[in-house]
């Protein structure tokens, strides 16, 4: 017996001019497609929360800047920034609690 997230559909491939058939799961054909990442927003990779912020809106910064530090498990983060340019938002507070993936600064 299969679950949903189990079935699967036979698809073709074409590689070096060879046609294979394969399956692939509900999961791979759902999946989303890759998209580089947006170096203008800064998000937490982990949850945690913000001990201290070093910028605010307005501020230039140089890459590599320390930006915030950001408490997870029971280690503290600093957070620099990855790219020269201004702050356009900083979306936390000191002691903010923040998701994963969730934005704590964002550059112009």
């Amino acid at each position: 017996m299969t679950t949903d997230d189990q079935t699967s559909q036979m698809r073709s491939l074409l590689l070096d001019d060879v046609r294979y058939r394969t399956t692939f799961t509900r999961k791979y054909a759902e999946k989303k497609p890759y998209s580089p990442p947006n170096l203008k927003l800064i998000k937490a990779f982990i949850p945690g929360t913000v001990r201290a912020i070093y910028v605010k809106k307005g501020s230039k910064v140089k890459a590599q800047d320390k930006l915030l530090i950001l408490e997870a498990m029971k280690m503290n983060n600093i957070i620099l920034a990855p790219i020269d340019g201004v702050i356009k938002e900083v979306h936390v507070n000191v002691g903010s609690t923040v998701p994963n993936h969730g934005i704590l600064i964002e550059f112009e």
